[in-house]
């Protein structure tokens, strides 16, 4: 009996260890859920406003806004395609690699921008908007050209295949083009060989009617029907000398 009870209490305690190690899980995965939804959420927003800015400013602000906004829009373009495209290619994994290491830069590059944003010094600010131009062109271009790689690498492996399915479909044309017209091929076919067959037979049929007639009977001259000729002698009857 009290093995039994004993028993009873485990299974207990590891149905209640069970059910808290699944909530604690869900309460983990709602929560990232929550935090990417607030993350994207504050993402949008903030790349609204600074579309605003870049269009609405003028001077340094107006110019620090747009070098985000392009540093922004870059990345996310770039990072998106590579999580898309690594599903069908998984070679692709190296070039997030890369763009994992290049975002880390993107994201010092970001940093520093946004600080500069509440700078008062705006002289100091213009004074660093060459270099900063810079480092945003190098971060954008490297993204752009690992973004535009994996594309053509997507298109060229999509060509390939639409060429192989060309040809396969060309092949199956032709064979479904040539099971079609043998019929017509087997019908003069057999037409010719009917034709064939019926002169045979017409050949085979007269011979039979000549054998089944014999040979042609040689008719015996009729004596009365003899020509006489002037110096031919007449019989003598018979019992004359």
């Amino acid at each position: 009996m009290e093995a039994v009870i004993l028993i009873l209490a485990l299974l207990f305690v590891a149905f209640v260890a069970a059910g808290v190690y699944v909530s604690v899980k869900a309460v983990g995965a709602a929560k990232r859920s929550v935090d990417r939804t607030i993350t994207q959420a504050r993402r949008t927003v903030e790349d609204t406003t600074l579309r605003a800015k870049s269009f609405g400013q003028v001077g340094v602000a107006g110019e620090l806004a747009q070098l985000r906004l392009s540093l922004r829009t870059s990345m996310k373009a770039t990072q998106e395609a590579l999580h898309a495209g690594v599903a069908e290619d998984a070679s692709l994994s190296e070039s997030i690699g890369l763009f994992e290491r290049l975002s880390a830069h993107g994201h010092e590059l970001d940093d520093d921008l946004k600080r500069l944003e509440r700078e008062p010094d705006k002289a100091r600010v213009a004074e660093l908007l060459p270099e900063l131009r810079e480092r945003t062109e190098r971060v954008t271009h490297a993204t752009d050209s690992l973004r535009w790689a994996a594309r053509d690498r997507a298109q060229r492996f999509a060509d390939d295949d639409l060429a192989s399915l060309s040809a396969q479909i060309e092949v199956e044309s032709g064979a479904l083009r040539h099971w079609a017209t043998a019929p017509e091929a087997d019908a003069a076919a057999g037409a010719d060989g009917a034709a064939a067959d019926r002169a045979d037979a017409a050949d085979t049929a007269d011979a039979a009617r000549r054998s089944a007639a014999g040979p042609e009977a040689i008719t015996a001259r009729d004596p009365r029907r003899q020509t006489t000729y002037p110096w031919q002698k007449a019989a003598r009857p018979e019992g004359t000398v």
